[in-house]
């Protein structure tokens, strides 16, 4: 199962997003939907999904937090006619950052920020193998440009079953890149693939809250070591979620959690709701008596 799973935050488009990108990619669906109440936000829904073998959960929660290019997800595609058919459906009403064509490192390549502003980067893999089809990549700019080595080294130490398993660095001449610093960086967390790069070029964006990572843990004590190693912004703490030294959001949940806010239980998702609303750090037994209704 899963250990590690995207999310992103929308203001009203979870939904529709998720059955936009199901109907983009082959070989995908929707698996639950579900509503919580009386939060910060009002009602709000959330919508788990699949895309090509990688979950996803997305969140309708208010316009508090926009995409950004600085996490995007890479899609290997095995013939030009999959990126074409991908990148057609998502270019449409979106941005293209980097046009789809020939590049020193594939012969169809393409970069697109989709109509809500998440951003794709879809590539031929020209043969190679492919495990994971689409790959998250976190791009570290401005104030933390020059750190995604640092970074990788990190996750890769807080995390079990990782590995760093290849880092490409900038030469001389290629400015504004400092010689160096990553090019791309593939690595893996619980053997789900990543990737992360430095860009030096001006920005005008950072790592916010629309993208951040679920981790599910199974016992307290796993919730309890992944809080102490991420965390490193107090008051970014709220229900689960943290940021870590670099500013990348992560939620730190139990497994558990999924099946209490599903179902049709609406009594049972609330009193659930209203138990972690409150804490910082999730505490498993609270919210197993919340869900029994103790």
């Amino acid at each position: 199962m899963q250990k590690i799973i995207p999310h992103l935050w929308f203001d009203k488009e979870a939904i529709e997003a998720a059955d936009f990108y199901v109907s983009t990619f082959p070989k995908s669906k929707v698996k639950n939907t579900s509503v919580l109440h009386n939060t910060p936000s009002g009602s709000v829904d959330i919508v788990t999904f699949d895309l090509l073998g990688l979950e996803f959960q997305a969140i309708s929660a208010g316009p508090l937090f926009k995409f950004n290019p600085s996490v995007s997800f890479h899609v290997t595609c095995k013939s030009i006619g999959e990126v074409d058919a991908i990148w057609n459906s998502l270019s449409q009403g979106g941005q293209v950052l980097m046009e789809l064509g020939v590049y020193p490192f594939s012969e169809r390549y393409g970069w697109v920020q989709d109509k809500y502003g998440l951003s794709w980067q879809i590539i031929y893999s020209s043969g190679a193998d492919v495990k994971q089809k689409i790959t998250p990549v976190i791009m570290f700019v401005g104030s933390v440009c020059g750190k995604a080595e640092e970074a990788v080294n990190f996750w890769t130490s807080a995390f079990r079953e990782a590995n760093v398993d290849s880092i490409l660095h900038y030469s001389k001449r290629e400015e504004p890149d400092k010689e160096g610093t990553v090019k791309y960086a593939a690595f893996s967390l619980f053997n789900q693939e990543f990737g992360a790069m430095d860009s030096a070029h001006e920005h005008r964006f950072m790592f916010n809250e629309a993208i951040s990572f679920i981790v599910n843990c199974d016992t307290q004590n796993e919730i309890d070591h992944y809080w102490v190693k991420l965390s490193a912004v107090p008051e970014a703490e709220a229900c689960g979620w943290l940021k870590d030294k670099y500013g990348l959001s992560w939620q730190v949940i139990p497994r558990r959690m999924n099946e209490m806010l599903q179902g049709n239980d609406q009594e049972r998702i609330n009193r659930v709701t209203q138990a972690f609303l409150p804490m910082k750090k999730l505490d498993i037994a609270k919210l197993q008596e919340a869900y029994e209704g103790k």
